[in-house]
């Protein structure tokens, strides 16, 4: 099918609502806007339509691509070793009453990168809303003029553009698609087509690693309440689990008024006295693996992703002194975990209004726009495979004429004695 005849299509699905991608957040966690940020470079190019600004933010929001008719893609051909001369597009979701906030964080990450290394790179923004038809409408137009394009950050919108056959230039997603029926995994992804989003279920899995070797053979109790991204990292860490040999019990606590059921509380603390896993991974954020600790007590090991983490937006001193952080096992990104490291320091921090409180999850979606912007610029050199000793962690990338990879570690940390350790990266 012919690149007109998709995006007439899809202009007619997006206009009588029969889109066949359904829409979600891009991350069940992610919260309300409150994240103000830099503005854009002066220097950012920005497409013909007139820029609006986004109120309260003193950024500039580019309209939509245009539908109009468009020539086939003029892409640049980069070799290595030859001066840079990159057009790299970032598509977000930015005029979204949903994603507008983490779009936000995103953008601003990626210029405060792209204000530390510009030379031979010119940036686009794109602006789009969050419907995957109208998204991958907008991805189609910026082929013709870029080189890389870096987005989009919705799973709806990754879907749309990796099943539509049109990926032509180098592409950095910033999320996974989405699942197919009954959870299977996701179709593969095109050749010129990379997925590098913050993902728990990656998480969940290297926890899964990481606490098989310091536990072999070791049973577990993977523990969770019923909200959708608590059930996929579970999932993940159960299937992990499985895969390396060792057994788990599957625990579901469900929630009253944003409490956990007491009833399966004590339920739960009965089987833990009973049968005496020895460890558990807890599948929860802070504030309930708090909940889950003040009913069960402290003496089983505890894992989990970088949602348990407890010390984020708080006095981490008070934290590290209250005994149900002890033996907290969670990884995290550098970005929150190494705040002094030299690769951090080097990026300035998310900026937020005086009368407002940092959000976690808008400090990740800001990191993960630094490195999205450094991969990006990577990619453009034609640099087939590298490392990045990234802000979202130590990253490794393949991106050749058949295939691209993506792999991130994170490093992982332990409360103990009142101290948060480092023990590495596995």
């Amino acid at each position: 099918m012919s690149y007109q005849w998709i995006k007439i299509l899809l202009l007619c699905s997006a206009l009588v609502g029969c889109s066949s991608v359904s829409l979600a957040p891009i991350f069940d966690r992610c919260g309300a806007a409150n994240a103000l940020c830099a503005p854009v470079p002066a220097n950012t190019t920005m497409p013909a339509a007139t820029a609006t600004p986004l109120p309260g933010t003193g950024f500039q929001l580019v309209p939509e691509a245009q539908t109009s008719s468009v020539a086939a893609p003029d892409v640049a051909v980069f070799m290595p070793g030859k001066p840079l001369a990159a057009r790299i597009a970032l598509l977000l979701p930015l005029r979204s009453e949903t994603l507008g906030a983490a779009a936000e964080a995103v953008r601003a990450g990626f210029m405060a990168a792209y204000a530390r290394e510009q030379e031979g790179v010119t940036v686009t923004v794109i602006a789009t809303d969050d419907v995957a038809a109208q998204t991958l409408s907008a991805y189609l137009d910026a082929q013709a003029s870029q080189d890389v394009i870096v987005g989009p950050l919705s799973r709806s919108g990754v879907s749309a553009i990796a099943q539509s056959g049109a990926v032509r230039i180098p592409t950095i997603a910033l999320n996974q698609p989405m699942l197919g029926a009954r959870d299977e995994a996701a179709a593969p992804l095109p050749p010129k087509m990379l997925a590098m989003g913050l993902s728990l279920e990656d998480e969940a899995r290297q926890v899964a690693r990481w606490a098989s070797l310091d536990h072999p053979g070791a049973s577990a109790f993977v523990v969770g309440a019923n909200i959708a991204w608590q059930r996929r990292a579970a999932s993940a860490f159960t299937a992990e689990w499985r895969r390396l040999g060792l057994s788990s019990q599957s625990i579901e606590l469900g929630l009253v008024d944003g409490y956990l059921n007491a009833t399966a509380l004590a339920q739960l603390r009965s089987r833990l006295q009973n049968e005496r896993p020895v460890l558990l991974f807890v599948s929860m954020d802070a504030g309930l693996t708090r909940q889950l600790r003040q009913a069960i007590g402290t003496e089983v090991p505890v894992y989990g992703t970088s949602q348990i983490n407890p010390l984020i937006g708080t006095d981490s001193a008070d934290k590290l002194a209250d005994p149900l952080v002890e033996g907290l096992h969670f990884v995290d990104l550098p970005w929150q975990l190494q705040p002094d490291h030299p690769a951090v320091m080097v990026y300035p921090r998310l900026v937020t209004g005086a009368d407002q409180k940092s959000n976690p999850d808008m400090e990740r979606l800001y990191a993960l726009g630094i490195d999205a912007y450094r991969v990006a610029r990577e990619i453009a050199a034609a640099h087939e495979q590298f490392e990045i000793d990234g802000v979202t962690g130590r990253l490794a990338v393949t991106f050749g004429p058949d295939r691209a990879s993506f792999d991130r570690i994170t490093p992982q940390a332990v409360y103990q004695d009142g101290t948060m350790l480092l023990p590495g990266m596995r």
